[in-house]
């Protein structure tokens, strides 16, 4: 089972942009969000780590939690494209388990496959932060696009 690291997976994911096709690889909300992709275990999971920036604090300097969302939807987005083809987010499930405070530096969200069927992809992330303790957890549902979409 191939294993990815860093730069490797983000090269791999602008290899697979069919010619043509216009995708934008990385899309601008990961690069807004400064994403680093870690590792890619071939069809089991990525792992992506973002910075914790002041301008995602909410009111009580924690990270709030639509920047939270976003960066698992950051990991869950390219995960899927690895793994199948195109798809779209049907549902996106999250639980908040501790906050992410000020003093916090980096989250590590890790994306990993469920269950797939012929249309469909259903995925598992987490968020960690630097001490290994789960922040966030969150379940997808994606539907893979038909070519002829």
């Amino acid at each position: 089972m191939a294993v990815l690291t860093g730069k490797t997976i983000s090269e791999r994911l602008q290899s697979m942009v069919p010619e043509g096709v216009r995708l934008q690889i990385p899309p601008p909300c990961l690069i807004d969000m400064q994403g680093e992709p870690l590792e890619y275990e071939e069809n089991v999971s990525l792992a992506v780590r973002f910075p914790v920036l002041p301008r995602y604090a909410n009111p009580l300097g924690h990270m709030q939690g639509g920047y939270l969302v976003a960066a698992l939807d950051n990991t869950l987005g390219p995960f899927s494209y690895l793994i199948a083809p195109p798809s779209v987010t049907s549902s996106l499930n999250t639980q908040y388990l501790r906050p992410v405070t000020p003093e916090t530096s980096f989250i590590t969200c890790v994306a990993r496959l469920t269950e797939r069927t012929r249309g469909t992809l259903y995925l598992t992330g987490e968020a960690r932060n630097p001490e290994g303790k789960v922040v966030a957890l969150c379940q997808a549902v994606c539907q893979i696009l038909s070519a002829k979409s």
